[in-house]
């Protein structure tokens, strides 16, 4: 059991609300969930990353329980700079940033706009925006607008021998209580990403991990980063996709926590 559990609510310049979680006990480390999800996307692996940190996450605009707020607000610039009103709120001046997918795009912004605050970054199933992204097929793309896009999710999530052992629920599938209007937004934030000129700004040491497999944020982008950005390195696991920490979870979190323990 974590020994410290807490909520509250955080207010950003522009007064939206924003639902903030905390964990655990011991150095801070920032979790950042995919596109149109809540803190939920850690559900299954956050018990194990709470054991020696404090965790702490936070429900984006238009997800949980932070408010929708405007859409012209939505972008991985803003997300980050939500990230670091709510640090601020917590008194936390040094954190260390994990951020997965969408999340991984809000934790550039973070490690490259707060350089002296952020110790160590983790990067996971995310690419580096812009032209020099990878994207998913337009195979993909077709069927994600398709009827039964839970169905198609999960097939992107996890491989079918991971999901035949574990059945569900999925919490990585997206947020059901979010407007059309927000999943818009989130989904913009996500193709209006672009890092790539200031990532060898980013100070923090950097670990970025992918799963060979991932057909939604394709596993170059994992080399396209550790070549732009200075003092990182990555890890691809084997057959794994888009929710490789969960798939493997073993091996990810293991890794993650070695990456951060190490001085």
């Amino acid at each position: 059991m974590p020994l410290l559990e807490y909520h509250q609510t955080t207010r950003t310049p522009d007064r939206a609300r924003l639902d903030v979680q905390v964990r655990g006990s011991g150095p801070a480390l920032l979790l950042l969930p995919g596109q149109a999800n809540n803190h939920h996307w850690w559900d299954r692996v956050r018990d194990d990353l709470d054991r020696d940190h404090t965790t702490v996450t936070f429900d984006y605009r238009g997800t949980g329980g932070s408010d929708e707020g405007h859409e012209d607000r939505y972008s991985s610039r803003q997300f980050a700079a939500d990230a670091l009103t709510v640090m601020d709120s917590l008194s936390i001046d040094r954190f260390d940033v994990y951020g997965t997918s969408m999340g991984g795009c809000v934790a550039q912004w973070i490690a490259i706009n707060a350089r002296r605050r952020v110790r160590k970054l983790v990067l996971g199933c995310t690419r580096p925006g812009g032209r020099h992204a990878v994207g998913s097929t337009e195979a993909v793309r077709r069927t994600l607008l398709g009827g039964d896009v839970d169905r198609v999710l999960t097939d992107l999530m996890y491989s079918p021998r991971w999901q035949a052992l574990n059945p569900g629920p999925y919490r990585v599938l997206g947020d059901p209580t979010m407007s059309r209007r927000a999943r818009r937004g989130h989904q913009q934030t996500v193709h209006s990403h672009d890092a790539w000129d200031l990532l060898p700004e980013i100070g923090a040491p950097t670990l970025v991990l992918h799963g060979s497999d991932d057909e939604l944020a394709p596993a170059l982008n994992a080399h396209l980063l550790t070549e732009q950005i200075p003092n990182s390195r990555s890890h691809i696991f084997d057959g794994a996709r888009h929710a490789y920490f969960d798939e493997c979870a073993d091996a990810a979190t293991i890794l993650t926590l070695d990456f951060l323990e190490t001085v």
